[in-house]
């Protein structure tokens, strides 16, 4: 089976980088939501974003070095998607968890929300450009998806808060 050099990029390249992408930026959201809530303080918050960020790039990092060996899929060297894979998820993870370096929490949570907001949307429009998904469909999927683990963050930290 042969594959055309942009369909290569897109399975060797795009898509363990999406999919990076797309795991980091949703699975660290309520964690480190949670925690901002929760202890009202910024340090914490970026403590919690960072664990999360790179305990999620090694696991998925793993998981796409592990799934395939990329012989029967055409989907290449395991060793570079699970490499992709696991830089992508860190850095999504770390994108929203930087502003909490910022010492004042609302300031940092403005900030952090800004950024969620540019990582979906910039998510959004991979898949548009790159895995031909409808723009208006994909934004609202990446979107509420977002915005569901987002609001389950902020809702167990005022939860944690309150007890």
């Amino acid at each position: 089976m042969t594959h055309s050099a942009e369909h290569k990029t897109i399975l060797q390249i795009i898509q363990p980088g999406l999919l990076g992408l797309m795991d980091g930026s949703v699975s660290t959201l309520a964690p480190i939501f949670a925690t901002a809530t929760l202890t009202g303080n910024p340090h914490d918050a970026f403590f919690v974003g960072f664990a999360a960020s790179l305990g999620a790039g090694i696991s998925m990092g793993l998981a796409e070095a592990l799934s395939d060996d990329g012989v029967i899929s055409g989907r290449g060297s395991p060793l570079i998607r699970g490499g992709i894979t696991s830089i992508a998820t860190f850095l999504g993870g770390m994108f929203h968890t930087l502003p909490f370096l910022i010492p004042n929490l609302n300031t940092a949570l403005l900030l952090a929300y800004a950024v969620v907001v540019l990582e979906l949307l910039t998510i959004a429009y991979i898949r548009f450009r790159y895995m031909k998904s409808p723009l208006g469909r994909t934004i609202v999927q990446v979107i509420v998806g977002g915005g569901v683990v987002f609001a389950i963050g902020v809702w167990l930290g005022r939860i944690g808060a309150g007890s």
